[in-house]
């Protein structure tokens, strides 16, 4: 017979309890929809590489939205039985409401489990491959937005224009670029033969340059400067041309597991403000799965007091 009651209330959260989060879960995308139809739209970024996108951001939404779909599937659940008086033809029936604990504790659990590996697990995972995955959606545009005998804007401060590039679009000729990236000494770069050079690992974008000359001219025009070069290199700012994302060196806090966070934790020589970052995300990934069973603790005599004062009413 408890058997019988432990699923039959199991039931009544269940159900609840996946059309929450994924109706919360959608409400919160929603908010980054409009930005990733840019990427797409403006940017001329794949649905493939966007729906990567889309499915790399729910883990982050995940723990917020699994305890909250708890929480509110035990009030529904337990409300719509303490509303029909279920609850009470169970306590006349000779079941204990402690009974009921059994099924509700089994359903934190499980909540307590996802929220746990989403959050030591997922997001740190899903926020840096997304990161890299904008590197390469940057690098991907920049090498194809480049074409020959046409302006190209899209970095951050620079102008470029290629006379020519060859069939297989490995490198430039005849490349021409305005720099504007110093406002008080702007400088024009004239050179040969032009490439791009990607560091995955650095997160950087360099436009390389060879047997050229720069020529720059202060704002005043008394001051002219030529410098003649074979190798010159130029680092490409990535951010603004997508979605205003942060280029980093290494793993930010929030990119990192609790294990790598620990190892950091024993280098010497961090910064003071890097190790409390590190100390607030490591506490920050441990505490917020114990959400779930805070609302697990308090849904109980919710569910039940809430719908009991509206019938007496």
């Amino acid at each position: 017979m408890f058997k019988i009651i432990s699923r039959y209330i199991l039931k009544e959260i269940t159900y609840p309890f996946f059309l929450i989060i994924f109706v919360l879960t959608f409400v919160l995308l929603m908010g980054k929809i409009l930005q990733l139809m840019d990427l797409m739209v403006n940017k001329g970024v794949s649905f493939i590489d966007i729906s990567k996108l889309f499915l790399l951001l729910t883990p982050s939404f995940l723990i917020l939205t699994i305890p909250i779909s708890l929480l509110i599937s035990i009030l529904i659940g337990l409300g719509r039985l303490s509303g029909d008086n279920e609850i009470t033809i169970l306590k006349v029936s000779g079941v204990s409401l402690y009974r009921l604990i059994a099924p509700i504790a089994f359903a934190t659990f499980i909540a307590f489990i996802l929220t746990a590996v989403t959050s030591i697990f997922l997001v740190p995972h899903s926020k840096y491959e997304s990161k890299k995955l904008l590197f390469t959606i940057a690098k991907k545009k920049a090498s194809v937005g480049i074409k020959e005998k046409v302006f190209n804007d899209d970095f951050k401060g620079i102008l470029l224009y290629a006379e020519n590039i060859p069939v297989h679009g490995d490198y430039m000729e005849g490349v021409i670029i305005s720099d504007s990236r110093m406002m008080k000494e702007p400088s024009t770069i004239v050179a040969k033969k032009g490439y791009l050079v990607s560091d995955p690992h650095m997160m950087t974008l360099t436009l390389r340059l060879e047997n050229g000359s720069t020529h720059s001219v202060d704002t005043k025009l008394k001051n002219y400067r030529k410098m003649e070069f074979s190798v010159y290199d130029i680092n490409l700012d990535i951010e603004s041309s997508l979605a205003e994302e942060k280029k980093v060196v290494i793993k930010k806090s929030s990119e990192m597991t609790l294990w790598e966070i620990a190892e950091n934790f024993k280098k010497a020589g961090l910064e003071e403000r890097f190790l409390r970052e590190l100390s607030i995300e490591f506490h920050k990934t441990i505490a917020t799965p114990f959400a779930c069973i805070v609302f697990g603790i308090i849904g109980i005599p919710l569910g039940i007091r809430s719908h009991r004062a509206v019938k007496a009413r």
